[in-house]
């Protein structure tokens, strides 16, 4: 079952998900992350989070940069949504699982 989420009190549950996001801060109305890994589990990284964003239909930034892997959600102009928190909280996941080896 789904909750359904409107006006301020959407604002103040996403604001409770993000602080479960550890290692995110927020910039505005996006969200950053900057993950230190190697080349190819940022790739691994990369294909886990393009899947999961295409059935999200959300485009994240991702870019590296020397030794880490930064990641930008939102758009900057428009506020956060629950699709675009939900997409940092599976991101920690491929993350967890592209370094547990």
């Amino acid at each position: 079952m789904r909750a359904l989420f409107n006006g301020r009190a959407k604002q103040d549950y996403l604001s409770d998900a993000l602080t479960l996001l550890s290692g995110w801060t927020r910039e505005g109305e996006q969200i950053r992350r900057t993950l230190v890994m190697d080349d190819s589990q940022h790739a691994a990284l990369t294909e886990r989070v393009k899947v999961v964003a295409d059935a999200l239909h959300l485009r994240p930034e991702i870019s590296r940069r020397a030794d880490h892997t930064q990641i930008r959600v939102g758009h900057g102009t428009t506020p956060l949504t629950e699709g675009e928190v939900l997409l940092a909280a599976r991101i920690e996941d491929a993350y967890r699982a592209v370094t547990a080896s």
